[in-house]
């Protein structure tokens, strides 16, 4: 393989890219859609006035709930800042649990899916199986996510704090604290889907706790937060990798690759993996990106000829049971630029009003 050659993406990936892309300005494509980001708007305010005015309910978990999520499409990095949450709130003496819509399962959800790591990705999800896997919390996976929350604190009564994987928009589940994630992007061109990359109207980001702005290496700081939002800079830092089939770790400048080693993403944003690999000093003589949640069935390390292919954690989980000594995972680690984050969020939830007692039980299905 050429040095640093990048591999053709499929049709899907292209597309997302293209997207993504698009949705930076307000371009020709953009402007064309607007009429329909105007509809999209219009319906969020009257959604968001239903709830308001209590003609469409919002339920209550009888714990306090934080949700972990982003105004825009694609990944913006909540994945490993509800990790670092779970583990800085355990250090707080918390007890957290965690619930999530199972986006990507692909066994059907009736009653919410309950588990704890290990828990099989094909019927819970790509993220809550790595979120389990990460942290040792609870987990529960549901598209309703208050049957998610009460069936946790019915099966895990020691859970006296959740966190929402996703949800800021699921306005149905109630909640103390919502945290917003964002990337280098920001809110884009500022316009809707399909206009632009917003799932609702920028000024949400007025209304959450805080904002977490995740960086790559050589990544310019988008607008900054809001008055009275807590804002903190996370970049994710790679530890060791981690070779599938016998977890033997090495660390990235020490991977044996002498045919060369390739880099296989299907995350929202693939190329920001690409990038901490190449500021951790690895430069992947091939990249290739999948579509965001991408199955990793058949085989999509194909033509790749490489001693060594590194793959996020979020895919590896996908890839266990592989035979094929060339992959390895490459866990991160959130940092915060903010030392006093986690003890205002620890603060933020000792001053939470008492919550309702936990109802009359419905059916779960525990793994």
């Amino acid at each position: 393989m050429s040095s640093s050659a990048i591999d053709r993406p499929g049709l899907a990936a292209r597309l997302e890219a293209g997207l993504h892309a698009a949705w930076q300005h307000r371009g020709p494509a953009a402007r064309a859609l607007w009429p329909l980001a105007a509809l999209h708007a219009g319906f969020w305010r009257l959604r968001r006035l239903a709830y308001a005015r209590g003609w469409r309910a919002t339920s209550w978990a009888p714990v306090p709930v934080i949700v972990v999520g982003n105004v825009v499409v694609g990944g913006t990095g909540k994945t490993p800042l509800l990790i670092a949450l779970a583990q800085g709130l355990r250090d707080l003496g918390w007890t957290p649990g965690v619930i999530s819509r199972g986006y990507g399962a692909q066994a059907p959800l009736g009653a919410p899916r309950l588990g704890l790591a290990p828990v099989d990705p094909l019927a819970f999800g790509d993220e809550p199986s790595l979120i389990a896997q990460a942290t040792g919390a609870p987990i529960a996976v549901h598209p309703r996510r208050i049957d998610a929350a009460l069936a946790l604190c019915r099966a895990y009564p020691k859970v006296d704090v959740i966190l929402a994987d996703d949800g800021l928009q699921h306005l149905a589940l109630g909640r103390q604290i919502d945290l917003a994630v964002q990337d280098a992007r920001g809110v884009g061109n500022g316009w809707l889907l399909p206009a632009g990359p917003l799932r609702e109207p920028a000024d949400r980001l007025r209304r959450v706790a805080g904002l977490v702005t995740n960086l790559a290496p050589g990544d310019s700081h988008p607008a900054p937060a809001p008055p009275g939002v807590r804002a903190a800079t996370m970049r994710l830092l790679p530890g060791l990798a981690v070779r599938l089939v016998d977890g033997r770790q090495a660390a990235l400048a020490a991977l044996p690759a002498r045919r060369g080693i390739a880099a296989v993403a299907g995350i929202g944003q693939p190329q920001r993996f690409f990038q901490t690999l190449r500021a951790a000093g690895v430069t992947p003589d091939a990249c290739r990106a999948l579509p965001d949640h991408a199955s990793f069935e058949g085989d999509p390390f194909a033509g790749l000829d490489a001693d060594v292919i590194l793959l996020t954690d979020k895919d590896a989980v996908k890839c266990q049971g592989r035979n094929d000594p060339r992959l390895w995972r490459v866990p991160v680690t959130a940092q915060l630029d903010d030392p006093g984050f986690f003890e205002w969020l620890h603060q933020r939830l000792r001053a939470c009003p008492p919550v309702s007692p936990l109802p009359s039980a419905h059916g779960s299905t525990p793994a």
